[in-house]
């Protein structure tokens, strides 16, 4: 592997842009280490998921640019763009990656507000007197 290897993951309004490089392990994210980025443990969880499915946690270095969205939906955008450039560098890791469900993009969004309602489907409080 010559050349820095990068891919896009997203979820919900995040979107993460992943370069993976030979290394030691080192995961940056926003000029962070992760751990620093993501203090919750199940956060952390989801972002190293997919290197240990494969067990290469101690091969590649990523930096990781993420945008947009709350933390989980960061660290899940991370989790599909980490799973994507782990294919494009061996196209064998994409079964056992397929089997966690780690390739599939979740499409689920916010719903959009509608007129004449105070949400997406809450009604405005209905007094009868």
């Amino acid at each position: 592997m010559e050349k820095q290897k990068n891919a896009v993951g997203r979820r919900k309004e995040a979107v993460a842009r992943v370069y993976l490089s030979k290394g030691t392990g080192n995961i940056t994210v926003n000029d962070k280490d992760y751990k620093a980025y993501f203090p919750i443990m199940y956060l952390q969880n989801q972002v190293e998921l997919p290197l240990k499915t494969l067990d290469v946690q101690s091969s590649f270095d990523f930096v990781i640019n993420v945008q947009g969205g709350g933390q989980k939906g960061q660290a899940e955008a991370i989790k599909m763009a980490i799973s994507r450039v782990l294919c494009e560098v061996n196209p064998e890791n994409r079964p056992p990656l397929k089997k966690e469900g780690l390739m599939t993009r979740d499409s689920r969004s916010v719903e959009r507000k509608k007129f004449g309602k105070r949400k997406a489907r809450r009604s405005f409080q209905f007094s009868k007197r």
